[in-house]
Parts: C-alpha cells; sequence; structure tokens
C-alpha cells in the first residue's frame, strides 16, 4: 500500500501551463524589442541621432543668450546622449506595437467582452501618450524655459549640459505622457467595477487636489508646468467619466442581448 496520501499531486499538470505563458512572455517581449530595434534604425539613417538631439533641444536653445549653445561636461557624452535619445525616439515610435503585445499577453484571461476593448484601449493609450509628449514639448517646455530665463541674473549666462537636458526631458515626457493616460485608467477601473460612475463623480474634488500634488512633484518647481500638468489632468477625468459612461452602456446593453438570447 502506497504512504503517498491522496491530493498530493495536486499541482500535478501546472508546469507546462506555466511553462507555456513563460514562453508566450518570452515571444511577445522579442517581438516588441525588434519593433524597437527597427524603429531605430529606422531614426538612425534619417535624421539621425544628431538631427534628432538638434529637434529635441530646439525650444531650449530658442531661449537661451544669443550664440549661447548646450555644452557637454562627459568626453562620450555628444556619442551617448544622441544615441539615447535615438532609442527614445524609437520606443515611442514603436509604442503601437509594444501596447498591444502587452494587452495580448494579457488577453486570455479576459471575458469575450473584456477582449474587445483591447484594440480600442491600444489605440488611445498610444494617442494620449503621444498627445501628452508633443504638448509638453511644443507647448510646456517654451513656457517652463521662458519663465526661467526671466529670472534669471544678467550676470548669468545659462550654458546647460547636454545630459542633463536629456534627464529633464525623459521625466517631463514620461510625466505628461503618464498622466494623459488619466482617461484610459478611469474606463478601465470603471469597466471592470472596481468603482461606478457615481464613485467616480463623487471622487472628483479629491482627485483635482490630487492632480496639484501629482504636478507638483513630478514637474520642475516652476508655476508654469505645474498648472501645464494638474490643469489637463483633471479635464481628462472628466473625459475619463464620460468615456466609461459610454463604454458601460455598451456592455449593458450586450449583457441584455446575451440574456435574452437563449430565451429565443
Amino acid at each position: 500500500m502506497s504512504d503517498k496520501p491522496s491530493g498530493s499531486d495536486e499541482l500535478e499538470g501546472t508546469e507546462q501551463p506555466f511553462v507555456a505563458h513563460l514562453v508566450e512572455l518570452r515571444d511577445r517581449i522579442i517581438r516588441s524589442a525588434v519593433a524597437i530595434a527597427i524603429a531605430f534604425g529606422v531614426l538612425s539613417f534619417y535624421p539621425g541621432p544628431s538631427g534628432l538631439y538638434d529637434l529635441l533641444a530646439a525650444p531650449l536653445v530658442a531661449h537661451l543668450p544669443a550664440g549661447t549653445t548646450l555644452i557637454a561636461t562627459n568626453v562620450i557624452s555628444p556619442f551617448l546622449v544622441p544615441l539615447k535619445i535615438t532609442l527614445l525616439a524609437a520606443f515611442m515610435l514603436a509604442l503601437p506595437v509594444v501596447l498591444y503585445q502587452l494587452w495580448a499577453f494579457v488577453a486570455p484571461g479576459l471575458y469575450s467582452h473584456e477582449k474587445r476593448l483591447v484594440m480600442p484601449l491600444v489605440i488611445s493609450s498610444t494617442f494620449l501618450f503621444l498627445v501628452g509628449v508633443a504638448f509638453s514639448y511644443f507647448f510646456v517646455f517654451g513656457q517652463v524655459f521662458r519663465f526661467i530665463q526671466s529670472f534669471a541674473p544678467k550676470s548669468i549666462t545659462a550654458a546647460p549640459d547636454i545630459e542633463a537636458y536629456l534627464g529633464f526631458v525623459m521625466s517631463m515626457f514620461i510625466a505628461f505622457g503618464a498622466a494623459f493616460e488619466v482617461p484610459v485608467v478611469v474606463v478601465v477601473l470603471a469597466r471592470l467595477g472596481v468603482v461606478s460612475i457615481e464613485q467616480l463623480k463623487k471622487f472628483r474634488s479629491y482627485f483635482i487636489v490630487l492632480a496639484f500634488v501629482v504636478a507638483a512633484i513630478l514637474t520642475p518647481p516652476d508655476v508654469v508646468s505645474q498648472l501645464a500638468l494638474a490643469i489637463p489632468m483633471c479635464l481628462l477625468y472628466e473625459v475619463g467619466i464620460w468615456a466609461a459612461k459610454f463604454f458601460n452602456k455598451g456592455a449593458d446593453a450586450e449583457t441584455k442581448d446575451a440574456a435574452a438570447s437563449p430565451s429565443e
């Protein structure tokens, strides 16, 4: 008689599904990396790393004193920094592929009506992130640099370091890109039943305070950039509530149709 208790193999057969998930995750990471590598290769030829950095530095250079340029305090910075800029641009260019691979990995664990949200969420997430980046580049940077230069003493000649500028740009891009994802987060939370529309409306006043706190933490200590981040977040929260209502109505209609179809 075996001493092996019944039910001791309760984990039997779970290894293969786990390995299959790891293999799928590896494949999707590879596909994302390939998309980024292709975008990096294209951008390396045109406009090239140097051209991309000149484009990125244009808002700052436009507000520096005449004849002033950025400096490099590290020997290899003129080589590494443009490459980092190219990699950042390649990631943003390949962002739709990266987000799709992420959602496709999660989708098998969702219900059929939740899977239909994948493509709209991928498209909207990509669009809103790029809008946030564009908003910071075309509007916020110019206002911030103009505001800072207006306070600079006449005895100081500003000559920013290119690595410091890269760090500033990346933090601002991530901050504004993530902040513009507020509608997507609101829709997902409402669609998954974590919060209701009424709870979102009641949380509105708290979110306004939260938006200004987040803006104060993520942006430089100037009023312009803080308002430029906090105000769009508040407006996008309202957009998220409206979008959540729209998606919930569509889901309710589908549920009613599904419940009525068996009786027919």
